[in-house]
């Protein structure tokens, strides 16, 4: 952005950047206000921008760059790297005030969003503009528009069009649990018996490790050992919540924070609590922007009646990256800059947000840490079939009759959560094949339908269950374009840190485009991937496509 010219009249080395339009810095004050000018605030402050001007222009950035006392190109790096931010250079034209994204992931490209997006283009007038966005988080709904911030799911051409004429183009916030009834209902008091002295740390700590709860956002961890590492690591620590669900196929968080955001935030107290955090982050992807408003209502009012000491809560705005599920990428978000993953180690548990020890968890595994205080980690081992214990929470999508988010015992096969929680297939659809950890789990034929579905148990069969996202297919879909289309998706969606990823990603794609597949270069490209990328996105991505390999050779021949 800014360029360093030795011209006519100029001394030699001085630098000649961009002017600082007056205009534009008067409307980076009023949006700003009296938030300190802190370089951790970035993405919010270029969230106030998008939101008011619908754009990121030349003249904001150079503006901000001002008041904040950070370089042009810092700002407009962090600008570019976000798909939710639109930057228009200086000669270019702004956007149309209303954009319209449909998702075009595996699941609702399965049910026509291609069709639907040729269909919205041709109807677009000069207030609208239609673009393609990755997974939104409303899987069992596809296919998924989302006018505005206004998320249509079922959506069709007809229910597009009246959106727009009618306005419809803000979310909605949930109609959850509040803070009052959640109250009424018995929450918080465990967290105040807590920080009141009625239960010791080691006991709480104890429980989570004998409950076998592990982390829920894909990686598996042991929450009870995770809280322990921490304990005895340096203060000050801070605790970070992701809830960044950007697999495809997954929406289990957000089905979770509409229903009863309250019981997520009591454990995430709990733990704040037991690891002795000065400190909560909560980062919530942009896609949820009626979650986001409800939740900011919710906490306030929990601010306004705490039920005992709990330390600042700090709320932070994801703006659409995919990478930002990875832990260390969100961190990395959350201080205002691009997600890009560290390397590791140090662990955020040693070195993380801030440079302090940091305890991250989704959101799902918060849920459950106040039933398995109060209940005991027996009522959640007792859970389960097969051989494995606990609970699992199942966003199902694809072809069968009732999509949604199931819980169910661990270790339950897919067959089983078809027809005992799903409804079934759908009329007419036979059990082809499924992925049980979204785009990057990898994709099982039906013959493997019934293998247990939990931690560890896939790992034989090159996949894993991640976040629990299922992805049903049905006779009339096919391995090898669903894998394709999870390969495009981690193809742009990949930070470019890394070349394995970045040039292993695109390349798989151009590959997997031809009619012959070239097997042995794929699986010579997928080594590469898997062994020399930074983070589980380069690591993960190569899973559909030697499955659809493997399992799926008919579609081969």
């Amino acid at each position: 952005m800014a360029l360093l010219i030795k011209g006519k009249g100029e001394k030699e080395g001085r630098r000649r950047g961009r002017k600082v339009e007056p205009k534009a810095l008067a409307e980076i004050r009023e949006l700003l206000g009296d938030t300190p000018r802190r370089r951790d605030l970035l993405i919010e402050f270029l969230h106030k921008i998008q939101d008011r001007h619908h754009c990121i222009s030349a003249a904001h950035i150079v503006a901000l760059a001002k008041e904040m006392n950070l370089p042009t190109t810092e700002i407009y790096e962090v600008a570019t790297f976000y798909h939710h931010f639109d930057v228009v250079k200086e000669d270019d034209m702004p956007p149309p005030p209303l954009t319209v994204r449909v998702c075009d992931s595996v699941t609702c490209e399965m049910f026509g969003a291609k069709e639907l997006i040729m269909d919205l283009q041709r109807r677009v007038g000069p207030q609208l503009r239609v673009k393609t966005a990755p997974c939104v988080g409303r899987c069992g709904g596809a296919p998924v528009v989302v006018v505005g911030t206004h998320a249509l799911e079922w959506a069709t051409p007809y229910s597009v069009e009246k959106a727009v004429s009618e306005k419809q183009t803000e979310a909605i916030p949930p109609a959850g649990i509040d803070y009052h009834d959640y109250v009424v209902r018995g929450g918080y008091k465990t967290l105040a018996a807590c920080v009141n002295g009625e239960r010791d740390v080691e006991s709480v700590i104890k429980a989570l490790e004998d409950s076998n709860l592990r982390g829920l956002g894909g990686a598996g961890f042991p929450a009870g050992r995770k809280w322990r590492i921490l304990r005895g690591q340096a203060k000050p620590r801070l605790v970070a919540i992701n809830i960044d669900e950007g697999e495809p196929g997954t929406f289990k968080d957000r089905y979770y924070l509409e229903r009863d955001p309250h019981r997520f935030l009591e454990g995430t107290l709990i733990a704040a609590w037991a690891i002795e955090a000065e400190e909560v982050y909560i980062y919530l992807r942009d896609e949820y922007a009626g979650c986001r408003t409800m939740l900011t209502a919710e906490i306030e009012k929990l601010r306004r009646n705490t039920p005992c000491i709990i330390p600042p809560i700090h709320f932070r705005r994801g703006a659409g990256a995919y990478i930002c599920g990875e832990e260390s990428a969100m961190i990395e978000s959350i201080e205002g800059k691009r997600g890009m993953p560290r390397l590791r180690p140090p662990y955020l548990a040693q070195v993380g947000l801030f440079g302090r020890p940091t305890l991250e968890h989704n959101l799902e595994t918060l849920h459950w840490v106040r039933d398995i205080i109060e209940q005991g980690p027996e009522w959640f081992t007792s859970q389960g079939r097969h051989g494995r214990q606990g609970l699992r929470s199942f966003s199902v999508s694809g072809r069968v009759r009732t999509p949604g988010v199931y819980l169910a015992p661990a270790g339950i096969t897919m067959r089983e959560l078809i027809e005992e929680y799903c409804g079934g297939m759908l009329p007419g659809h036979e059990f082809y094949g499924y992925f049980p950890g979204g785009a990057s789990g990898g994709i099982l034929p039906a013959s493997l339908g019934d293998v247990p579905l939990d931690f560890d148990t896939l790992t034989p069969y090159g996949c894993f269950i991640g976040s629990a996202a299922i992805i049903v297919l049905s006779q009339y879909d096919s391995a090898r374009k669903t894998a394709l289309n999870a390969m495009r998706f981690f193809a742009d969606e990949s930070c470019g840190q890394c070349t394995p990823c970045r040039v292993g990603t695109a390349k798989a794609v151009a590959l997997m485009q031809k009619h012959q597949w070239d097997r042995a270069l794929l699986e010579e490209l997928a080594r590469a991937m898997e062994d020399a990328s930074i983070c589980g996105l380069g690591q993960a991505a190569p899973n559909p496509l030697r499955c659809a390999m493997k399992y799926f050779p008919e579609e081969f021949n």
